[in-house]
């Protein structure tokens, strides 16, 4: 009798749905949100991973590099493990959780010296309250990658680039950035403020804060790109630049040559005037690179058929008539040619970024530097990608 009772109020129980969903709210109320949370978290660690492993590869190339420019394996060591936190602080709000270790292997043969480093890295990354219902606290990213650089290295483990400069030099490139001149902090103006018989006889100095103007920041920019290039093709083997700059119109252009020595000191000569158009300049980098003689060139030095790229910087947006049409006509011309364009929108207005963003190859290859520190970064990004090919870089 007893159970009979006891079976009728269970059944009315499980009868009862307003009772129920209560109850079931209860329970699946935390389930719901620690899946949401995991699924930010997953989100987190997704982006979190893709940064790691471009610390991790830009790390290992940086370290392979100054290990054939005589840094030590201890130092080299050093170096791998500090570039990856130095690129991480970046990103992360707290380095607490990072751990990177670097190896660095010396092999000497009769052919000369290679250098291999190993970069791995790890990061425990804390997770939203949400998701500690389920009984995480953190999620564990990691990122390996491996470079190798130096005198014994193969023709096949070099690949061959050509690269163009496409710079403007038009009047607003005079205008000063925000960034201080390190050389130079400040500048010392002495007026005249009082004078007899058309003699000054009393003057007064003025000490003002010296900040770089763009084109100093352009021409410091193409520096540690060059240098970075140099640095990967010390023999002049593998690495051919060029150089066009534009205002209104492009000008006498610095042409494709071995090394970048040319090409940097063209651009160190650049002053800026003028109104802006972009169009020659760029059809001028096109035809260059597109030209037979250029895949000739390397050919005869080092029998690679070379990865071509063109980097496309402005500071404005084309005001003669045309020019935006005509530059996206090459730029596309150079997108079916399988030239890479990489642009910078330096401190530039909306049309000024919607054309570069229009010819740069992938959004990635598109920077927007606002002031001249961020212009020195693009310029080492590009430099970082470009020496990938220049030493063997494995992930």
């Amino acid at each position: 009798m007893m159970g009979t009772k006891f079976s009728r109020h269970v059944s009315r129980f499980l009868r009862d749905r307003g009772g129920n969903f209560a109850i079931m709210t209860a329970v699946a109320v935390p389930v719901l949100a620690g899946s949401a949370g995991v699924a930010i978290d997953v989100s987190n660690m997704m982006m979190s991973r893709s940064e790691l492993q471009q610390a991790t590869d830009a790390a290992a190339l940086a370290a392979a590099t100054a290990m054939v420019n005589g840094t030590s394996s201890a130092d080299g060591q050093t170096l791998a493990s500090n570039f990856v936190s130095g690129q991480m602080a970046n990103y992360l709000s707290s380095s607490a959780g990072l751990t990177t270790n670097a190896q660095v292997t010396q092999t000497t043969t009769s052919n000369g010296t290679n250098y291999s480093v190993v970069v791995n890295a790890s990061y425990s990354m804390p997770v939203t309250g949400m998701t500690h219902l389920l009984g995480f606290n953190t999620m564990n990213i990691s990122a390996s990658s491996s470079s190798t650089s130096g005198t014994a290295m193969s023709p096949s483990a070099q690949s061959a680039l050509s690269m163009y400069l496409v710079l403007d030099r038009s009047g607003s490139m005079a205008d000063p950035t925000d960034t201080v001149n390190a050389e130079q902090p400040t500048t010392t103006t002495t007026t005249c403020t009082k004078t007899k018989n058309g003699q000054c006889t009393q003057t007064k100095t003025t000490t003002s804060t010296n900040y770089y103007t763009k084109i100093e920041s352009l021409k410091i920019a193409v520096g540690n790109l060059a240098a970075q290039l140099q640095k990967a093709d010390p023999n002049l083997q593998y690495v051919r630049t060029g150089a066009d700059s534009y205002n209104n119109k492009a000008d006498a252009a610095s042409p494709l040559a071995w090394g970048e020595s040319a090409a940097l000191a063209y651009v160190n000569k650049l002053s800026a005037s003028g109104t802006t158009d972009s169009s020659g300049a760029f059809a001028n980098a096109y035809n260059a690179l597109v030209a037979a003689s250029e895949n000739q060139a390397h050919m005869s030095k080092n029998g690679q058929v070379p990865t071509k790229y063109i980097v496309f910087m402005t500071d404005g947006d084309n005001n003669q008539a045309n020019a935006d049409t005509n530059t996206k006509i090459s730029c596309d011309a150079a997108r079916k040619a399988g030239i890479k364009v990489y642009t910078i929108a330096f401190m530039a207005p909306a049309n000024g970024q919607a054309l570069l963003k229009y010819c740069a190859t992938t959004a990635a290859d598109y920077f927007t530097p606002q002031n001249a520190s961020d212009l020195f970064s693009a310029f080492q990004s590009i430099g970082q990608q470009a020496s990938k090919q220049l030493t063997l870089l494995t992930k």
